[in-house]
């Protein structure tokens, strides 16, 4: 029975679409109900593709921040199911390694990949698959078995698979991709719904002659939008962070963002650098 009721399971998720399409029709073969003992799970909206990801760490999540914000990447697909599992179930007998089972029915179970990314090189797909791992926890020798499993996998795949811990993820950079990446899509802001585009370009242009000043901090420079054009408390700031993940602005996000500090503007996309040369 158990045995029947594990496929059951494997099938049932196939079935529903589970570890299958590609962009916004994906759907992870792991979400955070099957996992929640886990406890740091997290549920986002992306941006390049603007489905709900299931991240089962911060981790996870603070990777997929760099992602999202890389100009390479094309898709994510996080929980990404190690099909068919008779191929790993075949590797593990290979390597002489025990195949990862269910705690209670001890039949093995579907493994995955934290996340299968495709990426463009020279205008070309190109797939790559990412576990995510704490350096602590490689000192544990059933996650370097179950890592062996996974690693030949993909290699027979003819794909390049990795390992990322925390030392590979700049955590200041990941935590500033946090503080803005809700702030893409300012259609259904609350301070700007009622704007056409070309308010919200005209506004923008004005913070950007403002932040380029070097005298102002962002929260005077932000202040300074609100006053001229009569916006509302808060609505400077949301528009510099809206700068930032929308890459109109290029600043340092490998030093925190501080709103009460001076920020220096290292680049600005073409498209809005001419508009600011002509005031």
């Amino acid at each position: 029975m158990s045995k029947r009721k594990r496929i059951t399971s494997a099938e049932k998720k196939l079935k529903d679409g589970h570890g299958q399409g590609v962009g916004i029709d994906y759907k992870p073969w792991l979400v955070i109900q099957d996992v929640s003992s886990l406890g740091r799970s997290t549920r986002l909206k992306g941006i390049k593709i603007p489905r709900q990801y299931e991240f089962l760490s911060d981790l996870e999540r603070n990777y997929f921040y760099l992602l999202e914000y890389s100009d390479v990447v094309v898709d994510i697909r996080e929980q990404f199911p190690l099909l068919p599992a008779e191929e790993t179930i075949i590797i593990a007998g290979e390597l002489g390694i025990k195949h990862p089972v269910h705690p209670q029915t001890k039949e093995p179970i579907v493994m995955t990949t934290d996340f299968l990314v495709t990426k463009l090189v020279n205008g070309q797909p190109v797939h790559i698959a990412r576990t995510l791992k704490y350096k602590d926890d490689l000192m544990d020798k059933r996650v370097i078995e179950k890592f062996e499993i996974e690693r030949e996998y993909w290699e027979r795949k003819g794909i390049d698979w990795g390992i990322v811990t925390e030392l590979e993820i700049p955590k200041e950079m990941a935590l500033n991709i946090s503080f803005v990446h809700a702030y893409a899509d300012l259609k259904n802001n609350v301070f700007f719904s009622d704007f056409s585009e070309d308010d919200v370009d005209m506004f923008s242009v004005y913070l950007i002659t403002q932040l380029l000043s070097e005298e102002l901090t962002v929260r005077e420079a932000a202040i300074q939008v609100e006053e001229v054009f009569a916006l509302p408390t808060g609505s400077g700031l949301t528009l510099f962070k809206h700068l930032i993940i929308t890459k109109v602005i290029e600043v340092n996000l490998m030093k925190k963002l501080d709103v009460n500090q001076v920020v220096e503007i290292k680049a600005i996309r073409k498209d809005y650098s001419e508009k600011v040369k002509a005031i």
